[in-house]
């Protein structure tokens, strides 16, 4: 039986306590990865610390000292005359030294904390940036088929919102590290006057570690739980206020019913917050309350000892004082602690995101990409079914794109043709049969140099936020492009004429996100997308549906150079304009997964088959 997803668990019933502290293995990843960050800033915090742990110990008893000694002068013979008159009788050198070294202790304890906050808060942006880095580049190792998951959507969202935080976890048991020490050090003196206090008040504050526990736990199942509907809202205020979106929602006057469903979405997220946030304002609250009766009962017994002869004044400030911070220490080393124990849940979503591998691995032994191709690609009964689907997108398939040949897909949507571009450039891999150039299996080749051969040209191509020069530059980065390169690229897909009406030319920024930015028709955007395919000496061509956002005119023109680019390479096209698809070598109709008709545009028109059939409904519509 599949065990249950943790993240549908209900806050109210919390995970096991062997899976929350398991969790705790990630304190040493994130100890390791900010050690990675900055060696010195990590050892500056630790240092500083410890310094800072032995300050209120010799604050409160330099404290002490100065009250007992201002008894002993108001108690003993007083010198006649002013204060000159007591200083030079020397009878006010040694309270005199005791408060230049308490001033001396608060300056350096306030320099010690800015210290600390200044090399924490570096330190966790350094951090924060690295994490990031790491994130992306786990995530862009991963392969398509992850990205296509919900499953895994989630987890890249949670790991995402942990990415800039969870620095402060660290921080968090440096400072318990502290804390621990400075409760030694007046654990000490209490203990020599009353030891049975430190007992009590450990004792006094097991119910209010217990509660803090509970609310951490309950408060990361519900933020877990509440995942995709965090990742709704993140979608609508997306869709809601973007250009992209802008016109669609206008006509259709969408904006009351994405706001309403935002406001649904927020309010539920919302009742749950408050619910947690009451209960534990109210449970809190009750059970702090226990750790501040105990403090005032041990308060009024250090009073009566003193009352009774049996501790000084400065006793029993000392003492009073140290039972006031082991108090507070005390109930914020066990609430630290449950904090950490729940931000390591936290800790749980990020790291368990750097443990999902890809599956398209390199070979142990690569091969390098077969340069020229001499033979061709070759299917031979591949079949491949996506994660979770019923039926397979593509079964017993065999077919050649020999070497130098342009071969067009054709089929209705779900046909199988963008799963066939998927497995040729190996974002996946088939789970039956086999894919070969020239005889080699396309996993057994290194992925790179794959990659590195292959132009692909997408429907849905990206309009990068770049300059366009930067956008086209993308193209080919195994080098640094020369201006050159990027130019000649634009003259021959046609981006050129594009480029040279904006103001800043190729140092124009595209798109609206960014200040300065010009946005450009989505004719213009695959004009500049298609010179990407030019910037790369590839020997394998993939276009799929690259001129669907030009007019007839300019698609004529694109296709014309586009066979100047063919010349010699091997190419697989997909569209579904048939003026386009007949400058193919070879027609392939796909249907369901499989080829039902093969051949020239010639010959499939000559057949009188779903080819011609289509072929003559599309040709009908422009008479």
């Amino acid at each position: 039986m599949t065990p249950p997803d943790p993240s549908l668990r209900s806050p109210d019933s919390p995970a096991p306590l062997a899976e929350r502290l398991k969790t705790l293995r990630h304190l040493g990843r994130l100890f390791a990865q900010i050690w990675r960050t900055s060696k010195f800033l990590t050892l500056a915090s630790i240092g500083l610390r410890l310094v800072r742990a032995l300050q209120p110990v010799a604050m409160l008893y330099v404290g002490k000292l100065i009250i007992d000694e201002v008894v002993r002068l108001t108690g003993g013979a007083v010198p006649a005359g002013d204060f000159r008159t007591w200083w030079e009788s020397g009878a006010l050198t040694y309270v005199a030294t005791l408060l230049a070294i308490e001033f001396a202790l608060v300056v350096v304890s306030d320099y010690l904390t800015r210290a600390v906050s200044l090399v924490d808060q570096i330190l966790g942006e350094l951090h924060s940036n690295t994490v990031s880095i790491e994130l992306m580049q786990h995530a862009a190792a991963l392969d398509l088929i992850h990205f296509e998951s919900a499953d895994y959507q989630d987890r890249l969202e949670r790991a995402r919102r942990q990415a800039g935080s969870r620095s402060t976890v660290l921080s968090q048991l440096f400072g318990q590290a502290q804390d621990i020490i400075t409760v030694a050090t007046l654990a000490i003196g209490l203990f020599v006057y009353a030891p049975w206090l430190i007992l009590l008040l450990f004792l006094s504050l097991i119910p209010a570690v217990w509660g803090e526990q509970r609310f951490n736990t309950m408060g990361y199942y519900m933020s877990r739980g509440r995942t995709p509907e965090r990742r709704q809202l993140e979608y609508l205020r997306r869709i809601g206020a973007t250009p992209e979106t802008a016109k669609e929602v206008k006509l259709f006057d969408l904006g009351d019913f994405l706001v309403e469903r935002f406001r649904s979405l927020a309010t539920t997220i919302f009742l749950d917050n408050r619910k947690l946030a009451i209960d534990r304002a109210v449970w809190g609250g009750l059970l702090a309350a226990i750790s501040t009766l105990t403090y005032y009962g041990a308060y009024a017994y250090i009073v009566w000892r003193t009352i009774a002869g049996d501790f000084t004044i400065g006793d029993l400030t000392f003492l009073s004082g140290s039972f006031l911070r082991l108090n507070g220490l005390f109930q914020k080393i066990l609430l630290g602690f449950t904090q950490v124990a729940g931000q390591t849940l936290y800790l749980d979503d990020l790291f368990s995101f750097f443990e999902i591998k890809p599956t398209i691995v390199q070979p142990i032994n690569p091969k390098p990409f077969p340069e020229p191709i001499r033979q061709g690609i070759r299917f031979e009964n591949v079949g491949f079914r996506y994660p979770e689907a019923e039926t397979w997108a593509i079964r017993n398939l065999s077919f050649e794109i020999h070497a130098g040949e342009t071969m067009a897909l054709v089929g209705e949507n779900g046909a199988g043709k963008s799963t066939i571009v998927k497995l040729m450039t190996r974002l996946y891999d088939p789970d039956e049969g086999r894919i070969s150039i020239d005889g080699i299996d396309l996993k057994d080749i290194d992925i790179a140099d794959l990659r590195r051969h292959v132009g692909v040209i997408f429907q849905d191509f990206i309009r990068y936020s770049f300059t366009a020069a930067e956008n086209i530059a993308v193209g080919s980065l195994d080098e640094a492009p020369s201006r050159e390169r990027i130019e000649e690229a634009a003259e021959r897909s046609l981006a050129a004429d594009v480029i040279e009406k904006l103001p800043l030319k190729y140092d124009q920024p595209l798109g609206r996100l960014f200040n300065k930015g010009r946005d450009l028709s989505g004719g213009e955007w695959q004009k500049i997308a298609i010179a990407r395919a030019y910037m790369r000496d590839a020997q394998m061509m993939i276009l799929d549906e690259p001129t669907a956002a030009l007019d007839a005119k300019a698609e004529a023109e694109v296709f014309a150079r586009f066979i100047g680019l063919a010349q010699g390479k091997t190419t697989l096209l997909i569209s579904h304009r048939f003026s386009t698809v007949r400058m193919a070598d070879r027609i392939l109709v796909l249907e369901g997964g499989r080829i039902i008709e093969d051949g020239s545009h010639a010959e499939l028109v000559a057949k009188g088959g779903v080819y011609a059939d289509l072929f003559e409904l599309q040709a009908a519509g422009y008479r």
